[in-house]
């Protein structure tokens, strides 16, 4: 009791050491409870620090279980489903024994994978980049816009032959990129797009593609055009894409596979591509699919192309097509005009209210 009262006395009992007390001794063992948690309870080392072999079990026990035939039982069974690709077998035997068995799991695998495609395919995509002098959304068609291999730069063709002035307000010849001002001589084009290309430029490298193919600036090489199409796409430039499966629906330098074509149509239509987007359209409506193929030409009209509206026109006068959905056709080409339009009255009020003309 003595031992007891003298540690008493000696403890200050005032409001400020009770709570220096009570906070040094909560941070204390809240850093052990930390420490305890994350430092291993055999070795007494942190486990952060620690590499374990759990990763490597697990990966090495799914390869086991995903070698197993799903039928006998037996390991090293590389003979997968022809269908879903899901399942493995032993050999063709037990394939054929399992196939009641499987029958259901794989239609309704499909059925999902199906769904899931068709989801990301029909899915409207982004509008295209704007010009980068006059901001306003790039045209369609390719007539609409050109590449320029000083620069690197889009631009749209109205930007392209606007008139130029000088200072009096005279009238002045366009001989200079809108963009980077650089003169324009047609004698070092094909240097500046060969740099461009160097520099792994995928706009360049599917204009040099686009040179082989039509054989306007180069001669025609379908085996390079295709290389420099692949190219272009790998580095970013989806609408390469089109070309590709233009040239293996068309048989050009490869023989004729459609359900390539296709392929390559669907990755460069999901990217945005309106021309891609029309041939999947055309093809669906050639194989009867005319559902399909009015939902894939209504995204088309909503990114402003005309020609797909014309063919929903024909579609409809053909009894394929409800008036409803030629309504929301015409619907969507007029929302899409409608941006455009209010884009040029937002330009033109920006630029009224920066540049004051005094008369």
């Amino acid at each position: 009791m003595d031992d007891i009262s003298q540690g008493i006395d000696s403890v200050s009992i005032s409001d400020g050491g009770i709570a220096a007390a009570v906070a040094c001794d909560m941070s204390t063992s809240k850093k052990e409870d930390m420490n305890s948690e994350k430092k291993c309870t055999s070795c007494k080392q942190n486990l952060d620090n620690v590499k374990t072999n759990e990763v490597e079990i697990d990966a090495s026990a799914n390869d086991m279980i995903e070698s197993i035939c799903v039928n006998c039982g037996k390991e090293g069974a590389k003979n997968t489903c022809n269908k879903c690709k899901q399942v493995k077998y032993c050999n063709a035997a037990c394939k054929k024994r399992h196939r009641h068995k499987h029958k259901k799991d794989c239609e309704e695998h499909l059925k999902r994978v199906a769904e899931l495609h068709d989801e990301k395919l029909f899915k409207q995509p982004q509008p295209k980049e704007d010009c980068p002098i006059c901001f306003l959304c790039l045209p369609t068609y390719h007539k609409g816009w050109k590449y320029m291999a000083c620069c690197g730069k889009i631009i749209c063709s109205g930007c392209i032959h606007a008139p130029v002035y000088d200072d009096q307000g005279n009238k002045v010849d366009n001989q200079k990129c809108p963009f980077c001002r650089t003169p324009y001589r047609k004698t070092e084009e094909k240097e500046r797009e060969l740099k461009r290309v160097e520099a792994n430029d995928p706009l360049a490298i599917n204009t040099l593609g686009c040179d082989y193919r039509d054989g306007t600036k180069r001669h025609r090489d379908y085996t390079k055009a295709l290389e420099l199409f692949h190219r272009a796409g790998e580095l970013g430039y989806t609408e390469a894409y089109t070309s590709i499966g233009s040239l293996y629906f068309n048989g050009k330098g490869v023989k004729v596979d459609e359900k390539k074509a296709l392929h390559y149509f669907e990755r460069a239509a999901i990217a945005g591509d309106v021309y891609a987007r029309y041939n999947l359209g055309i093809s669906e409506e050639d194989t009867g699919n005319f559902d399909r193929a009015v939902k894939h030409l209504m995204i088309a009209v909503r990114s402003g192309d005309n020609c797909s509206l014309e063919e929903i026109k024909r579609i409809y006068s053909d009894g394929h097509a409800t008036k409803d959905d030629y309504t929301k056709s015409l619907r969507l080409y007029q929302e899409y005009l409608g941006e455009v339009k209010s884009r040029q009255r937002d330009e033109a009020a920006a630029f009224d209210q920066d540049y004051k003309y005094i008369d």
